[in-house]
């Protein structure tokens, strides 16, 4: 099964397209924020959510609420898609309904390797894989640039370095970030052998 999360006007065919708004005629209307979701433990081998997740879990008790069912909906395996407006974007900034800063940096909370890695060295993140017994594996990260940076980096006119500053500095560098997530849940039959 592949969910389309907070899908609004944009349905993707081959999925479930799942919104909370019947104006928008989703497959299943649903409330991302109200859990349990409707989907059997383990049933889900991909998610999409395209401009939705900043939208939800403004109370980070929602929020962490919203990743364990992510987490529990999802097979061992299963791909999710992130695509956010970056934070320092006009797209963001100017949207009232965005509650939520979604980063790769964020997002990588929910690793349990990362939680271990930070654990080993003495670094103060929060081990919320570890708290909340959810994993998630950072695939990829991608920042999707906004003109002049997006020329500027076509013609070998900025470095890698240079971007880098500019996207911590400035506003408007990058319009979105598309983030690619892998559920990793432990296999069963090793944890019923002796």
């Amino acid at each position: 099964m592949k969910l389309n999360m907070g899908c609004g006007m944009n349905k993707m065919a081959g999925y479930i397209n799942v919104d909370m708004f019947p104006e928008c005629s989703p497959d299943i209307l649903h409330d991302l924020e109200k859990t349990p979701w409707p989907w059997a433990t383990d049933s889900v081998a991909e998610v999409v959510f395209h401009h939705s997740l900043e939208h939800i879990g403004g109370d980070s008790r929602v929020f962490l609420e919203i990743i364990k069912e992510l987490y529990r909906v999802c097979r061992s395996d299963a791909i999710i898609s992130v695509t956010v407006p970056h934070p320092r974007h006009d797209h963001f900034i100017g949207d009232p309904t965005h509650v939520r800063i979604v980063t790769p940096q964020m997002l990588e909370l929910f690793s349990k390797s990362k939680n271990r890695e930070w654990q080993s060295a003495g670094i103060a993140n929060s081990p919320l894989a570890l708290y909340l017994d959810v994993d998630f594996q950072l695939e990829s990260v991608n920042y999707i640039l906004d003109d002049p940076y997006s020329t500027l980096y076509q013609e070998d006119r900025i470095t890698v370095d240079e971007l880098n500053t500019a996207l911590r500095e400035k506003n408007n560098v990058a319009r979105e970030i598309r983030i690619v997530l892998r559920v990793i849940k432990p296999d069963m039959m090793q944890l019923v052998q002796p």
